[in-house]
């Protein structure tokens, strides 16, 4: 069964309600492309509880390059509660991704390790 043509004189606003779309999300994309432009994130690739007092956190850092960045890591415990903390600071270099291997120290045995938080270093 063929669609149904649209109603004659109609066609022009159906190109420019097609064009406006095609801008409106051209526009849409390029500003969630450029809010996260030179952005620091990271992501968490794992974690072992190593004892009751001891939590290995392995994560990536994906930053601009030539810029030195401090991130915040922390063990977590079955109720959520933060068991433990410390600050990384990864050195300024030429690459983009820097894999990183943190252990930190706990007061209780923690369940799970994370990155809380990364930021640029002035």
């Amino acid at each position: 069964m063929p669609l149904p043509r649209p109603a004659p004189g109609t066609g022009k606003w159906w190109v420019i309600g097609i064009v406006g779309c095609l801008a409106g999300a051209a526009v849409a994309v390029w500003f969630g492309l450029a809010a996260t432009w030179g952005q620091v994130s990271w992501v968490d690739t794992g974690y072992r509880v190593v004892d009751d007092r001891t939590v290995e956190v392995r994560f990536d850092v994906h930053r601009p390059p030539g810029q030195r960045v401090t991130c915040t890591v922390r063990a977590l415990n079955r109720g959520f509660g933060t068991v433990g903390t410390i600050e990384v600071t990864v050195p300024a270099n030429d690459q983009r991704a820097v894999g990183m291997v943190v252990m930190l120290r706990t007061t209780t045995r923690a369940v799970t390790g994370q990155v809380k938080t990364c930021a640029t270093v002035p």
